[in-house]
């Protein structure tokens, strides 16, 4: 994870120098986080989700919350709102159901979104 390639999606987002948190795959957490700086999620989160930098949530990862952030990298399931000021990026397998606010929104393969998407930042009708 910490010696991912370039090419790598996360690695490139200006602002993930660091991880500041870890909630791994056997945790079950439920109650609201926040954290100053940048969070992977392995494990299963009932609650809000606030962080100031980058969120990561691998593809065995549970959020059931509303997630506000600066930058999200998506692969598992959340339930519930995303307002990320920057970019979401929804990797392989995503399962969202929820509204997403961004100012940039990527979707690979086999991902699933269901709800509205909100391009924040962005005029209306031009190109």
């Amino acid at each position: 994870m910490f010696g991912k390639k370039d090419s790598d999606s996360y690695s490139n987002l200006k602002n993930f120098d660091r991880l500041d948190t870890f909630i791994g795959r056997t945790t079950n957490l439920k109650g609201d986080v926040a954290t100053q700086g940048s969070i992977r999620i392995d494990g299963q989160v009932e609650g809000n989700i606030n962080v100031s930098e980058t969120i990561i949530t691998g593809p065995e990862s549970f959020i059931k919350g509303n997630v506000d952030c600066k930058d999200a990298v998506i692969s598992g399931r959340v339930e519930g709102y995303i307002k990320a000021i920057e970019n979401v990026e929804l990797q392989l397998g995503a399962n969202i159901s929820g509204d997403i606010t961004c100012g940039n929104l990527v979707i690979g393969k086999n991902c699933f979104f269901e709800g509205k998407c909100h391009m924040s930042g962005k005029e209306s009708g031009k190109i």
